[in-house]
């Protein structure tokens, strides 16, 4: 089987290729990879944004690859390709510092060195343009020696890559450790006019795939069809699945006695931040008039007269809170901001199209700058009340809802 398309990009180790120009970081990512991946040039700065990549890579197996500008650029634009390589870092599970090895380590490199520390993400340092030197000193602490122009020293780099890549596997389901062998999952998947053509979104491919990976039964409908549903089942779900911004209606149409949970909710346990997000949504009831809220989407498409993100979330904020003057800021994509001051309250998406590190280097972000956490699905679960009855499947969780 090609695990090329089985394993989605946000459950993939991000390897990310940093340093100054022209140290050759495009010539080793794409001696690396095989390919053509980055544009090559002698001139400084032809890396202006980052490049990613999902790819299979030996001996490693499905990963992101992602070559960043150089981080000594110059220059109002070159701060802004800085910024952007800064913000990779934040999703990198391992990076590789590509050093000219006839100039050595020089103190951006060093300046790298140390933010790869600090921000505890383990790394490589590819002594690049070996074949220029006449001898070789003894390599120090984490470097190898390579000549991307030769291919020298490529296979052990990659052979390192793998070695500080690989990640355990991890005993984390969606939602299939819930579920017993022929349990039945009804999920409520609205199609909006924001919704893709033709197929589901991405966290609702992923639920339905582990339901069926743990042999139990999924039925899917949008909400004017749940009591249709219901009926036709003739027996009581194990559990409701839904979309967020439709946890209102479908709380008022599934029984009390069947427990109701979001998509949103189960891929913030599924990263590792629900127990986060639930201690932030206390965070709505106590915003003051004036205060910012920081609406936050991984991902970026297109924006619908009804997008969740920018009019619903705020609607329901404005008139959960009745705080008068709120401001509403919006950040999609990598775009997450580094300077979170002034900020009362983020709310995030679910991060289906983030990974793990990603997330947690949000979250951890937002911590370090006291600002309260949640996310879509819980957020509009409490703004309805029915945050308790959301995270029902997750009794050690609602312990923390006073």
């Amino acid at each position: 089987m090609n695990t090329l398309n089985t394993q989605v990009s946000a459950d993939r180790p991000h390897i990310g290729f940093f340093g100054l120009r022209n140290a050759g970081k495009s010539s080793v990512v794409n001696a690396v990879t095989g390919q053509s991946l980055s544009l090559v040039s002698e001139v400084k700065g032809t890396t202006t944004d980052p490049v990613q990549k999902a790819m299979e890579l030996l001996p490693l197996g499905p990963v992101v690859i992602i070559d960043t500008p150089g981080m000594d650029d110059e220059g109002e634009l070159g701060e802004m390709r800085v910024h952007r390589a800064r913000q990779v870092l934040g999703k990198t599970d391992a990076a590789v510092l590509v050093v000219d090895a006839a100039r050595g380590m020089q103190p951006g490199d060093e300046a790298l060195k140390k933010l790869f520390k600090e921000r505890k993400v383990p790394y490589l340092i590819a002594l690049n343009k070996c074949d220029l030197l006449e001898t070789l000193p003894k390599p120090g602490e984490h470097e190898l020696y390579v000549s991307a122009a030769r291919g020298d020293g490529i296979h052990e780099l990659k052979e390192a890559i793998a070695a500080i890549a690989r990640q355990p596997k991890s005993e984390r389901k969606i939602v299939g450790d819930l579920l017993q062998p022929n349990d039945i999952v009804l999920l409520v998947t609205p199609i909006d006019s924001a919704a893709p053509k033709g197929r589901l979104i991405l966290p609702q491919q992923q639920t339905i795939r582990d339901i069926l990976d743990h042999d139990a039964v999924s039925m899917v409908v949008q909400v004017p069809q749940i009591q249709t549903a219901l009926v036709a089942l003739g027996r009581k779900p194990r559990l409701v699945i839904t979309d967020s911004q439709a946890f209102g209606q479908v709380s008022r149409a599934v029984p009390e006695d069947i427990e109701l949970t979001s998509f949103s909710i189960l891929f913030a346990r599924y990263k590792g931040q629900l127990e986060q997000m639930v201690r932030g949504a206390a965070a709505l009831d106590h915003l003051k008039d004036g205060d910012t809220v920081l609406i936050s989407e991984g991902c970026t498409h297109h924006r619908q007269c009804e997008d969740i993100g920018t009019v619903k979330l705020p609607a329901w904020i404005n008139g959960y809170t009745q705080k008068r003057g709120l401001q509403f800021r919006f950040t999609s994509g990598g775009d997450f901001p580094e300077d979170l001051s002034g900020i009362a309250l983020a709310v995030h998406c679910g991060g289906c199209m983030l990974n793990e590190r990603e997330i947690q280097s949000r979250v951890e972000r937002a911590a370090a700058a006291g600002v309260p956490m949640t996310n879509y699905g819980v957020a509009i679960a409490q703004m309805h009340g029915i945050l308790r009855r959301s995270l029902s499947p997750f009794p050690e969780l609602a312990k923390l809802l006073k």
